[in-house]
């Protein structure tokens, strides 16, 4: 017996050393490099996302099976990749955390095994998923294994999309193959000077193409927050990532048969606030509608997507008495708030995810139109401008719209009216709601009376004041039935407030179908 024992101490004592042999991943220089680099290492981002003392790891001892090229004495701990669940602010959430110390966090046959193993349980669970990547790209060691695992974990997050909230963590290099997992999530959060995302490397785009062009600009945050529209949050270092996916993941409920989280909050769900005074004296000046957004939430507090792109159209997340609610924005101050093909890529994806997650959407309007001329239409504005409309007609969560000055032409869908969907429209008395401009109206109605008038500037203005008068405001609307109410400025968060009281027990019941075909 005292030999069985013996035999059972040492047992504990090979397992005790496996773990502690994992845990040090590439070893302590491995580990002080990422730290010089201002990074911290995969199990540091790990413990310090979860609440403390909550993570279980899944897959620490698996390895991987290729014996060519060196690797059959290659070690790789925990195939690269950390996976496992845990509690972040007290809900569980499922990771896997690319680790670049334990060969530069390459995407293997195995590691892409644990990829999938963690997305299928986050999905079978009904956990959000988090993957906070950090890798050299595919292990070309392993052939034809590792391009079957990309399909593996490109299937796996796909079938899981719509299901679970999947948010990825671009805090290292991210390139190749490696690059479209990311991208295929919910929302992406790059670090300012650490993450790097692309198709291919500089040194593969120069041996294919002869471009010559550095990490930084093909594959850094420029390229993404604000000109490709792949990258949503901007965070300034592994810290502040971490921390902006907890927030984000406070707005979102765990799977899609949730209620996004209600808070407690302290904020009045009446509150009045002279929204009136932010707007310039002339309909066509700008103003900035974050003041709005700012007056009208709780505590002024807005979590904003893919800020930085697409600036005409504003997204992001806030609470109105404690409830989470999407916002989508005209913008005044950036292209007089037209929605060009940006803006409609970039408002129909935030549509479609709050729809998917029973997030309650919010408008406020003050748009001219989509934007016209060659390069648009040569763009595709009308395949993409049509992406918004499928959006809002799709969407099955309380939808509320506020017109506070121009909604016009197909903005006017666009940004949702009562046709398209909306349950609630509601507008202030400076709303200017029709078909096209007065101006434009009248130069086209009028066009052979101007021309030949004798005094064409007077009667283009009198034709024009005549438009505006029986048209371009808020009543024509209201008298038909297109807008619920005209309300005080200073009553919007009140209204708002009423209006998700009254849609909270909303339920849409639909022939069924597979999905619509929304032309990509």
């Amino acid at each position: 017996m005292a030999g069985e024992s013996d035999k059972n101490l040492d047992k504990l004592e090979e397992l005790k050393r496996k773990r502690e042999h994992i845990l040090q991943m590439g070893g302590p220089k491995a580990v002080e490099e990422r730290h010089k680099k201002g990074q911290l290492s995969a199990r540091e981002r790990v413990d310090r996302f979860f609440d403390p003392g909550s993570f279980s790891e899944i897959g620490m001892h698996v390895k991987h099976r290729t014996t060519a090229f060196g690797m059959g004495q290659r070690e790789v701990p925990a195939e690269g990749v950390i996976t496992g669940f845990g509690r972040v602010d007290g809900r569980y959430v499922v990771v896997a955390a690319e680790d670049f110390t334990a060969m530069a966090g390459t995407f293997g046959e195995y590691h892409g095994r644990k990829f999938v193993r963690a997305v299928d349980f986050a999905k079978e669970n009904g956990w959000p998923f988090v993957g906070m990547n950090d890798s050299g790209g595919a292990r070309l060691q392993e052939g034809m294994d590792t391009l079957e695992s990309y399909g593996w974990l490109f299937r796996s997050q796909i079938l899981a999309s719509g299901i679970i909230p999947q948010i990825a963590l671009l805090m290292g290099p991210c390139l190749g193959g490696q690059a479209y997992h990311p991208v295929m999530q919910d929302f992406l959060i790059q670090t300012r000077h650490t993450g790097f995302m692309g198709i291919a490397g500089p040194a593969f785009v120069k041996t294919q193409t002869g471009e010559e062009i550095g990490l930084e600009e093909l594959s850094g945050y420029k390229a993404h927050a604000i000109k490709s529209g792949q990258t949503h949050v901007l965070a300034e270092d592994d810290a502040d990532c971490l921390d902006k996916c907890k927030e984000l993941l406070s707005f979102l409920p765990s799977n899609n048969k949730e209620r996004p989280p209600r808070i407690r909050t302290d904020d009045d769900p009446e509150r009045k606030e002279d929204l009136l005074g932010l707007l310039p004296k002339h309909p066509h000046e700008p103003f900035d509608m974050y003041e709005v957004i700012g007056r009208i939430v709780d505590h002024g507090q807005f979590f904003e997507t893919l800020g930085l792109h697409a600036r005409n159209m504003i997204t992001g997340f806030a609470r109105f008495n404690g409830r989470p609610v999407g916002i989508v924005a005209s913008q005044p101050k950036w292209m007089a708030g037209c929605i060009d093909i940006d803006a409609a890529d970039k408002g129909a994806r935030f549509v479609r995810s709050c729809d998917l997650f029973n997030i309650p959407l919010i408008t406020l309007v003050d748009s001219p139109g989509y934007l016209i001329g060659s390069q648009q239409d040569w763009g595709g504005i009308l395949r993409h401008g049509a992406k918004l409309l499928f959006a809002w007609a799709d969407a099955t969560v309380p939808l509320i719209s506020i017109i506070i000055r121009k909604s016009y032409a197909g903005a006017h869908y666009g940004m949702l009216d009562k046709a398209i969907g909306a349950d609630f429209v509601l507008a202030w008395p400076t709303a200017r709601i029709t078909i096209v401009g007065a101006e434009t109206a009248a130069s086209v109605i009028f066009a052979r009376e101007i021309r030949e008038a004798g005094k064409p500037d007077d009667v283009r203005a009198q034709r024009i004041r005549e438009y505006s008068e029986t048209y371009e405001n808020p009543y024509c609307a209201a008298e038909r039935g297109y807008v619920d109410d005209v309300i005080d400025p200073s009553d919007t968060r009140k209204a708002i407030n009423r209006a998700l009281d009254a849609l909270a027990g909303k339920s849409v019941a639909r022939p069924w179908r597979k999905y619509s075909n929304i032309n990509l």
